[in-house]
């Protein structure tokens, strides 16, 4: 059918997909880093606590002490290209877009820049009329997926034209995901100066409130941790990192088990995070440097951070096959 002459343009329809991770100041500097937290600590999935109590200490204490502190640990890992946990978002979606030239491929930050909002209106301008919304959190979290899954959903509510939108559920157990894991971690202990006497998987740590709210979480972390230690016939240790606050979290505490070892003869160990996609902060920083001085006090000799998936080729393979499972029905087989 002919379009009147004063049609506007309308794009080729497209399926889309929006990887998402958790997000990064825009510089390692105080007041960056200020808005960041505000953003992130404001957010009621991730402080489940009454706004009229926590608004307070919030702004009263919160964001007048840390901003500095977090800037300083930002300004140790802070690369020429930027925020490490950006350029590797940006690499992800530039090597799965080679991989699935038929898709529109996009990257979000649940806070900071670039936003779930914005990337979602430039889709649609793309012409997106289909979407797969990719949290890459393989263990689900509220405070993670949901909030995610909570800021599309607001996107999409504000839009006249919405697409058709199917979301990536959690791939804690998926084989593709175990089998990424197993044969990353396999290379770099194997590139290793030494033979750790034990790997160490670090999680990011969670209020153990939220386990008994029923989030799945803890569950989830340990069954990856299980998985992963059968493929790679190696024992392993789980341990939560990352505590805020003083109520009780989930445990054992990831500093406490590195500061444990030398007394119990492991004096060489390697440390991973396969809760993270993406190297950042807290793997960098707070297991990096910070862990690794725990460790090192404590009378450690080695300590080797291994990398997170990243954008290696068996996290873009897993990613590859991942979408293209999800997108099963939309996308027309290869």
């Amino acid at each position: 059918m002919t379009q009147p002459a004063d049609h506007p343009p309308v794009p080729a329809p497209k399926i889309g997909v929006l990887l998402i991770n958790l997000g990064t100041p825009d510089a390692p500097e105080e007041q960056a880093v200020r808005r960041y937290l505000a953003e992130f600590l404001s957010d009621p999935r991730v402080i489940e606590i009454p706004k009229f109590a926590w608004k307070p200490i919030l702004h009263g204490f919160v964001l007048r002490t840390r901003p500095r502190r977090s800037a300083e640990a930002y300004n140790q890992i802070w690369t020429n290209e930027g925020s490490p946990l950006r350029v590797i978002a940006h690499r992800q979606a530039e090597a799965l877009r080679k991989r699935l030239p038929k898709l529109s491929v996009h990257y979000a930050m649940r806070y900071g820049h670039p936003g779930i909002a914005a990337a979602i209106e430039r889709m649609a301008e793309e012409g997106c009329t289909r979407m797969l919304i990719a949290p890459l959190y393989p263990q689900y979290s509220a405070a993670t997926t949901a909030t995610a899954n909570d800021a599309v959903f607001g996107a999409l509510a504000r839009m006249r034209l919405q697409p058709a939108v199917r979301t990536l559920p959690p791939y804690y157990d998926d084989p593709l995901y175990i089998d990424a894991l197993k044969t990353n971690l396999e290379r770099q202990i194997k590139n290793l100066p030494f033979e750790p006497d034990r790997l160490l998987l670090s999680f990011h740590g969670m209020p153990r409130r939220t386990l008994e709210l029923g989030d799945p979480y803890h569950c989830q972390c340990l069954k990856t941790a299980r998985l992963l230690g059968e493929a790679l016939g190696r024992e392993i240790d789980v341990a939560f990192q990352s505590k805020f606050g003083r109520g009780q979290w989930l445990e054992p505490a990831t500093d406490a088990t590195l500061a444990a070892y030398p007394e119990q003869k492991v004096k060489r160990i390697a440390v991973a995070a396969p809760g993270f996609s993406a190297d950042c902060i807290e793997t960098l920083e707070e297991l990096g440097i910070r862990g690794k001085a725990t460790f090192e006090q404590a009378g450690g000799e080695r300590f080797a951070l291994l990398d997170c998936l990243n954008d290696s080729r068996e996290s873009i393979a897993m990613l590859e096959r991942l979408v293209t499972r999800e997108l099963a029905g939309w996308l027309e087989p290869q």
